[in-house]
């Protein structure tokens, strides 16, 4: 039986993909390890060139590796291998609060979610850079449009999982699209989710940012659009057939008023491209047709690999713990 339904303590995993992290992997395995004392470390190396290794080691965390690069990689690598009820995933760079933790644990398990996002909050300019902040409202507000609101902040690289998440997210991205892909997944399964404020602070001296703000900007971006095209086919093949359509019409139009001025069609090559066009527009909207039933068919399989596992739950030492006002989770 999973040990969240039993009286015993829930398994809980701290999942840190790290790049050439040094200055700052130490800090954050200690600070965890001081704030979920019976929680299992994991450092996911991913090819780094300096000390990150020796340094997660050191500190007392489980080292691992995938040599694939990008952060969707790791991330893949995470879920497969690590076993456990809960996953504290969350960036190698000490800008997260580690503090927070046990609140969000508690919030998922209390509230029986499968999501708790670490929404960041800080009044520090050089922690949250403006064209990064100015990205993530962007394109939040982007996946806001089309999946729904119901969260403010989502590429934040802190979150906690139910084993259910985990278990049945099929990874599929290899870079930093990972943020947007699980929030999507959970957006469109309609998973029990909400989202947390918590403190966020500068890197420390000598770590630096592997998030390029334009050239990763335009990639989560291209991500946006290609889970518009799988996840909503019939709207996107019906926006691309409207402008085929209107295209079609605007090129005709002079056509057919100079054909019942003269009964003559001058320009026919002008005609056939505009018959090309709305021939086009017809067939995209047939396949938005196709591919809505063959998405809905996916989400019925995906949302079915979910539900194989059960909900996460307090314990029920956890729950006598919490109904006498303690908090289980904090050391």
């Amino acid at each position: 039986m999973n040990s969240l339904m039993s009286n015993t303590a829930p398994r809980i995993a701290v999942l840190i993909p790290c790049y050439n992290e040094e200055a700052a992997i130490g800090r954050v395995v200690k600070d965890f390890r001081a704030t979920l004392p019976d929680a299992v470390i994991y450092v996911y190396d991913n090819n780094s060139r300096d000390k990150t290794v020796a340094v997660a080691a050191e500190a007392g965390a489980i080292v691992r590796h995938e040599s694939l690069q990008g952060k969707g990689n790791v991330v893949r690598r995470m879920f497969a291998d690590v076993e456990a009820d809960v996953y504290v995933m969350v960036d190698g760079d000490d800008t997260y609060h580690a503090a927070s933790a046990p609140a969000l644990i508690h919030r998922l398990l209390a509230d029986q979610l499968d999501m708790v996002n670490a929404a960041r909050v800080t009044e520090v300019q050089a922690a949250y850079r403006p064209g990064h902040r100015f990205g993530n409202l962007m394109l939040t507000a982007l996946v806001t449009f089309v999946f729904g609101k119901r969260t403010a902040d989502m590429l934040s690289g802190y979150r906690v999982f139910s084993r259910r998440f985990v278990k049945s997210f099929p990874t599929l991205v290899s870079g930093f699209e990972i943020e947007t892909e699980l929030t999507v997944h959970a957006l469109e399964l309609r998973m029990p989710i909400t989202e947390v404020a918590t403190p966020y602070k500068d890197r420390p001296e000598g770590s630096v940012s592997k998030l390029s703000t334009f050239k990763d900007g335009f990639r989560i971006l291209f991500m946006i659009g290609k889970l518009v095209k799988e996840e909503r086919p019939m709207e996107f093949f019906s926006l691309a057939a409207m402008v085929l359509a209107v295209i079609s019409i605007v090129l005709a139009w002079p056509l057919v008023l100079t054909y019942f001025e003269t009964g003559l069609v001058p320009r026919l090559p002008t005609a056939v491209l505009s018959t090309g066009l709305m021939i086009l527009a017809f067939l995209a909207v047939v396949c938005g047709l196709i591919l809505e039933t063959v998405t809905r068919g996916r989400r019925e399989m995906k949302r079915l690999a979910y539900l194989a596992h059960p909900a996460p739950q307090l314990s029920a030492p956890m729950l006598a713990a919490v109904q006498a006002g303690h908090d289980p989770f904090r050391s």
